[in-house]
């Protein structure tokens, strides 16, 4: 029977995990406007009406909202938290305070004020790797198969004990822990195996195992496998220099994967259904609470990495959407006209909408007995 914990529990973890990092994501925005000069009138935490909020000596708002799943900092000149240009406001201002305006900063104080918000996110993630990098060193493991599961596509397709994996489809593999990136992402595909055996390099064909694999709380992931394990591994302390390197490369990597399942969920590779909104985030952040700390900590990492992908996504309403605005306005030489970005925003912003309320739908029927199979 899973472990499910208490809905209190789920609550605290859910405020826990959401709140600190959407303070996070709007900081970077905020801190990079005020450096580059750009007032800010409202900091956010929440969308819709506020709850309440004081104003600060610079004149901007600091609120929390009745909706909490996100936030935003509202700049001089901008419509509303989309940060859309309000071209009316513009007619009403003195040239002082114009100068104070977002769009009236030039466009690489723009792309940086904007590309802030996620990269303060990876950022977060990068500092909690690196923290768990130091505390517990790192694994050291030679890619060499020791030992067979008892499913072993690796096994059928000619690999033996004691053969050095070089490359997974051309990437080249320097530990064990580097072969999960590149198959546990691809459940039932093919992939290209290069070896060595005492000298002689073999490239084999091997059709990764598309296991379900189940936690303690009843959650399932398709994941695929090769059905191998290390010859020998052991932990290694870091430094701080390394703690970092070694950090930024397990937050790309996690990157990578959400690039992978996002492609393959779009080309029917994956299932609509491991697509998950506010609701289990809310269900996974309680049970990773109730795991302990570390274990909370980590999946925080996640989340922000997560947080940073999805705001980079080129689409209006979110920093990639005004990111790719900008690169139009770099190449042109000229900002799209109004009428445009306009049209664009409030399609990005229904596409928003109509995205959250499916992964919500999607998230319900997945926890009812029925959707869980």
């Amino acid at each position: 029977m899973p472990h499910t914990p208490s809905l209190l529990i789920t609550i605290v973890g859910f405020i826990l995990l959401l709140g600190p990092l959407v303070v996070i994501h709007e900081l970077g925005h905020y801190w990079v406007g005020r450096w580059c000069g750009v007032k800010a009138e409202a900091f956010s935490v929440g969308f819709g009406r506020e709850l309440f909020g004081r104003t600060d000596r610079r004149g901007t708002r600091w609120k929390l909202s009745a909706i909490p799943l996100g936030g935003y900092v509202q700049f001089a000149g901008d419509m509303d938290p989309t940060s859309r240009p309000d071209d009316a406001k513009f007619a009403h201002l003195s040239p002082a305070e114009r100068a104070e305006t977002f769009n009236a900063a030039p466009l690489w104080q723009r792309t940086l004020i904007v590309a802030a918000g996620p990269f303060t996110n990876l950022l977060f993630a990068v500092l909690i790797f690196a923290a768990f990098n130091l505390a517990f060193g790192k694994i050291v493991s030679p890619p060499v198969v020791g030992h067979f599961a008892e499913q072993a596509p690796a096994r059928e397709a000619g690999i033996r004990v004691g053969d050095r994996i070089v490359a997974i489809d051309g990437t080249r593999v320097e530990q064990f822990p580097d072969i999960v990136a590149l198959v546990v992402p691809y459940p039932g595909r093919t992939v290209s195996v290069a070896i060595d055996r005492g000298g002689r390099q073999l490239t084999l064909s091997v059709p990764l195992l598309a296991h379900v694999e189940r936690d303690k709380f009843g959650n399932e992931s398709r994941i695929g496998r090769l059905g191998i394990s290390p010859a020998q591994a052991r932990i290694a302390p870091v430094g701080p220099g390394e703690a970092v390197t070694l950090a930024g490369k397990q937050t790309w990597s996690i990157m990578r994967m959400l690039v992978v399942g996002v492609q393959q969920i779009v080309t029917g590779e994956r299932s609509v259904k491991e697509l998950g909104g506010p609701i289990k985030t809310a269900k996974y952040s309680g049970e990773q609470l109730s795991l302990g700390w570390l274990s909370f900590v980590s999946f925080a990492a996640f989340i922000s990495i997560n947080l940073a992908f999805i705001n980079l996504l080129p689409i209006p309403a979110l920093d990639g959407g005004h990111l790719a605005f900008y690169a139009a306005e770099a190449i042109r030489r000229r900002p799209l006209g109004a009428r445009s970005q306009n049209w664009a925003f409030r399609t990005g912003l229904a596409f928003v909408l109509a995205l959250m309320l499916f992964v919500t739908l999607n998230d319900l029927v997945s926890l009812l007995p029925m959707g869980r199979g």
